[in-house]
Formats: structure tokens, C-alpha cells, sequence
């Protein structure tokens, strides 16, 4: 079987799954309008509002995908999360919030999640060390080189004890972020000034 049939019969298994109604109050109806003619919205979030209204209205999920030039899978996702919020939109309404709290209210739930990253693995403390070894003069390490390179500060931060271990790459990006360069003398007038 060849990845087009394959393709094939997956979008056509896809197709088949029931969407998930959309109900909207008038309220919602007008908000999502707004968001849609506002000429500073994201473009992002007025296309997500394009998608619920259509929603709303009956249009498929293939056809949404189709128009808005959507991923199947993203149009999916925006109706079920829309989907999942209507309890907190329908106790937002019946609590007779402003409509521009609900706008606020609508808007977050369009919004893209906050994506999990890596978390800080160096404290503010940690990244000044490291700045101020930059700041200094290579010899007073007792290292053969005439200038800083993000490996030998580096290697220099984790023999001192600052970290058990990070990247020159890591490095690069603190020197990058304090606007300091590793040349020589350029960084010692900045440390010296």
C-alpha cells in the first residue's frame, strides 16, 4: 500500500467522525464578529474566530479546513477546545459580564496554550558569575589563551563551582543578552568603566 492510499484512507476515516456542535449566544455571535473586522487582531486569532463562526453556522470541518486553509487537525482542535470552554462562556453570560470582559474571556480561549520549554536552569547569580569571569583577564585563571571563548568560560565557570555543568552555547547567549563582547579589550573598558 502506498502512503497516498494510506493518506487517503485516513482523511477519509477522519471525515467521517461526527463534529462537535457549536452553539453560540448572541453575544458570543457579536464578539466573535468584532474580533473578525478588528483591523489590529492577530492574524491568528481572527482566523480561529472565522472558524468558530463557521462552526456555529453548520459548515463542516473539511470545508472550514478548505477555506480558512487549515490543517483538518487544527480545526478540530479549535472546535473541541471551543467545545470544552462553553460552560465557562455560558457562566460568564449568565453572571451578565460586560461584553468587553467577554471579549477578554473569548480572546484567551482562541489564544494559543503556553508551550512547556525547558525550565531556567541558571539563576540570575549564576549568569552575573559568569559575566564578571568574562570581565576579567584571562591569565588571572591561570589559562594559556589571550582572550575569552564561550568553551573557556565555560570550562572556567564549572571549575570554579558556579555550575555543575553548561554549554558555550549558554554562555554565548549571557554574553549576547548583557551586551558584552569577549574581545579583550573592549569588554575590559566596559568592566572597568
Amino acid at each position: 500500500m502506498c502512503f497516498n492510499e494510506t493518506n487517503g484512507r485516513i482523511s477519509k476515516l477522519m471525515s467521517m467522525i461526527k463534529a462537535l456542535p457549536i452553539n453560540l449566544s448572541n453575544l458570543q455571535k457579536t464578539v466573535l464578529q468584532q474580533i473578525v473586522r478588528g483591523t489590529t487582531n492577530p492574524y491568528r486569532l481572527v482566523r480561529r474566530a472565522k472558524l468558530i463562526l463557521a462552526a456555529a453556522s453548520g459548515e463542516s470541518n473539511s470545508s472550514i479546513s478548505r477555506r480558512l486553509e487549515l490543517d483538518l487537525v487544527q480545526v478540530r482542535q479549535w472546535r473541541s477546545r471551543w467545545f470544552e470552554e462553553r460552560e465557562k462562556l455560558s457562566a460568564a453570560e449568565e453572571q451578565q459580564v460586560t461584553e468587553k470582559a467577554l471579549m477578554v474571556l473569548i480572546k484567551g480561549i482562541l489564544s494559543d496554550r503556553p508551550r512547556p520549554g525547558t525550565t531556567k536552569s541558571f539563576t540570575v547569580e549564576q549568569v552575573v558569575q559568569i559575566v564578571e569571569i568574562a570581565c576579567e583577564e584571562c591569565e588571572k585563571s591561570d589559562r594559556p589563551v589571550s582572550h575569552w571563548t564561550p568553551s573557556e568560560l565555560a570550562d572556567e565557570a564549572i571549575k570554579r563551582g558556579i555550575v555543575e555543568k553548561i554549554s558555550p552555547r549558554s554562555v554565548g547567549r549571557f554574553l549576547k543578552r548583557s551586551d558584552i563582547t569577549t574581545t579583550s579589550h573592549s569588554l575590559l573598558v566596559k568592566c572597568q568603566n
